[in-house]
């Protein structure tokens, strides 16, 4: 497999979207460098729409199993039902503009996996805010040129974050 090729690009992109979705603004500024901004964006955004309509189906047959871990990530269904009832392309463009930031769409996938959202509108609103936002980070992976140790840093301190912060709540949590 070569570490450039596109199809690379997208099998990372794709495991990205279906797992926690870390890494993509490294791995787009990295392969903005070899291809083309708007194929990186096509490409890429497909694979993580891909992933992320994994990932939602995951979420919901997690959130539909009853264990007493998921119930407190759990949001109230009928309220859910009802907003999404009232406000169905609100729900829709919430996605589409979460996914076109780099603001954490966690919530919203909740929400999306809790109601049994339509993975099929799910991965079009991921696809639609993804390109844009892929586009200009593979713009400016193809105009900056980051050497790939820190982008590879940058993904380290992204984990560790995480971590860090997932021991902070835990630690929290026992208190």
């Amino acid at each position: 497999m070569n570490a450039e090729s596109l199809w690379t690009l997208c099998l990372f992109l794709f495991v990205d979207g279906a797992t926690f979705a870390f890494f993509t603004t490294p791995l787009l500024l990295q392969y903005g460098k070899f291809h083309p901004p708007w194929l990186v964006a096509l490409a890429g955004g497909s694979a993580s729409a891909l992933g992320s309509m994994v990932q939602l189906l995951l979420l919901r047959r997690a959130l539909a199993s009853g264990n007493p871990w998921m119930r407190r990530f759990a949001p109230s269904r009928e309220k859910l039902t009802a907003t999404l009832g009232r406000y169905p392309s609100a729900s829709f463009l919430a996605l589409m503009l979460a996914r076109a930031t780099p603001l954490p769409d966690a919530p919203l996938k909740l929400v999306a996996a809790a109601v049994g959202y339509s993975p099929w509108l799910y991965g079009l609103a991921i696809l639609l805010g993804a390109l844009p936002y892929y586009f200009a980070l593979a713009l400016v992976g193809s105009k900056v040129k980051l050497p790939a140790w820190i982008l590879l840093a940058a993904m380290v301190a992204i984990v560790a974050g995480a971590l860090i912060d997932a021991g902070r709540k835990r630690r929290k949590d026992k208190a």
